[in-house]
């Protein structure tokens, strides 16, 4: 009997070693398709409001939108999540900042891992 018990024992171990491990997936492994920006609104001064169109832009809590940044996306002034109006699959409206920079620079929305095209954006003095 005793034997029996261990033998059971043995082989559900043996098979739950073998069963297939629950992965747990994080923002940027869902996110699949590139973001893709169609359209920016005319130039702001800080304070005023910056409105983004496009595609695929996630939501707030995986994405970022960048300013200031070269025309590959590096670098540039993170829009601070405070700076969020509202923020669809399709458009993003936001806050300039009184510390972003002021002038002609690229915009990029940033979903996970997945940078947009970059748009060109000015921020007035």
């Amino acid at each position: 009997m005793l034997r029996c018990f261990v033998a059971s024992l043995l082989f559900a171990g043996v098979l739950a070693s073998c069963a297939p491990r629950q992965q747990v997936q994080t923002a940027d492994q869902m996110v699949t398709v590139t973001p893709m920006l169609v359209k920016v609104s005319e130039a702001a001064a800080r304070g005023g409001q910056v409105t983004i169109q496009g595609r695929y832009l996630g939501g707030p809590t995986i994405g970022k939108v960048r300013l200031g940044a070269s025309e590959t996306g590096e670098g540039g002034f993170v829009f601070p999540a405070a700076a969020i109006v509202s923020w669809t699959d399709t458009q993003i409206v936001l806050t300039i900042p009184s510390d972003a920079p002021v002038g002609g620079s690229w915009l990029f929305v940033e979903v996970g891992s997945k940078r947009s095209t970059g748009l060109p954006y000015s921020v007035r003095q």
